[in-house]
């Protein structure tokens, strides 16, 4: 295994985490650019062009991607978050030059008013979708309430009004913005020619134009609180609750991510066997999430409506008892032994090591070996976790319930 990188001249990153032994090469476009990027007039934004990448540029059009795409042999797609969007693909090696050179060009998308007007459609869709299925929009509404003012508080879908309202001179101002090669990384994983991949990025994107980006990363205040949200035509009771954590370059996220598996993970974990095992509550768990100069513990609880009160009063109880004494000795080593063997497991697949490789690369401009990243585990104290609940206690939190 060997790690390599280069820049191009405009700024564009280009990163490689090697292994000749492996059967796959996968490659994707990290942007360091989400819904936290966004003012209110376009909200969703950066998820609407996300689909819009999709739907041509000046050499392909729509079809033209999807059939290449599938002659490859690819398993490919893209996401968004609040602070990145990512455009992947998994190929056999002998494809590599073929996948950066389709990737790189949709890189520079058309944006046709045609294809602008069908997908706002879909997006719209979309939006309705997720209104009309369980958790009902609970994270979003309780990511707002939580961060409040906080750009963190962006809706990553964007509204109905906000994507209805949209043109494709916005999303164009927006790109120009955001898609500059220095906000860019390019990362590969599995069996890759690195000589080649840097030969193919500057080929497809070394005359693209570098522009300044920014992002403010403040962190926010986090706002504490219960809202309950009326759904009747909901059958169970839907609850998120937030509470602050360790940002993306915390020294802590280790041992938050350890004391996250001994408080929610779906076996063997304080939440499971208080409130799954007994069978008072379907799901109860518990994970951390990391931003740019933020962080929360995102906690979450699906039962019936009649268990939710003392469900609630449950979880009270385990974020107050953790806060006072941490975890013990027994839970730590349980959640090591987790956590690391799941990153063996994981690493196995290209596909999976290329968004560790990538978003360690975004968000810290850093490789992690698996190895390191065991020993930063390993090394987690009971003092380290206790340091967590000191500086970013649970019980301080923003509720919000979803349900009849």
């Amino acid at each position: 295994m060997k790690f390599r990188t280069h820049k191009l001249d405009n700024g564009l990153q280009i990163i490689a985490e090697c292994n000749q032994y492996a059967y796959s090469t996968s490659i994707a476009f990290f942007v360091s650019t989400g819904s936290r990027d966004e003012t209110p007039e376009v909200s969703g934004v950066s998820h609407f062009l996300e689909h819009m990448v999709f739907k041509g540029t000046p050499r392909r059009s729509a079809a033209d991607v999807n059939r290449e795409l599938d002659e490859l042999g690819s398993h490919s797609n893209a996401f968004t978050s609040e602070e990145q969007t990512v455009y992947y693909a998994t190929v056999l090696p002998e494809y590599q030059n073929e996948v950066v050179d389709l990737l790189s060009d949709i890189m520079r998308p058309s944006l046709r008013q045609e294809d602008f007007d069908s997908e706002k459609k879909v997006i719209i869709e979309e939006i309705y979708k997720y209104e009309d299925q369980p958790p009902f929009g609970a994270y979003e509404k309780c990511m707002a309430a939580y961060f409040d003012r906080h750009p963190l508080a962006n809706n990553i879908l964007g509204t109905v009004d906000s994507v209805g309202e949209m043109n494709p001179q916005a999303m164009r101002k927006y790109f120009e913005a955001r898609y500059s090669p220095g906000n860019m990384t390019l990362a590969a994983c599995g069996n890759v020619d690195f000589d080649a991949l840097v030969a193919e990025a500057e080929k497809h994107c070394g005359a693209w134009g570098s522009f300044e980006t920014g992002r403010k990363t403040d962190r926010s205040k986090g706002q504490a609180g219960f809202e309950r949200i009326q759904k009747e035509s909901a059958t169970q009771e839907y609850a998120v609750l937030i509470s602050a954590g360790p940002s993306a370059d915390d020294p802590l996220r280790f041992a938050a991510r350890l004391l996250a598996y001994s408080l929610g993970d779906d076996g063997g974990s304080r939440l499971y066997w208080s409130l799954v095992d007994p069978g008072i509550a379907e799901y109860a768990g518990a994970s951390p999430h990391e931003f740019d100069g933020d962080g929360i513990m995102l906690s979450y609880l699906c039962c019936t409506p009649e268990d939710a009160s003392r469900n609630l009063e449950c979880i009270g109880g385990i974020f107050n008892d953790l806060d006072a004494k941490g975890v013990t000795a027994d839970e730590l080593e349980l959640a090591k032994s987790k956590v690391c063997s799941q990153l063996v497991r994981r690493s196995e697949r290209p596909s999976n090591r290329l968004f560790s490789v990538g978003n360690n690369w975004l968000l810290r401009n850093e490789h992690r070996t698996v190895k390191e990243s065991i020993d930063a585990y390993q090394a987690v104290t009971l003092d380290d976790v206790k340091a967590v609940v000191e500086k970013y206690p649970l019980s301080e939190t923003m509720t919000v319930s979803v349900g009849p």
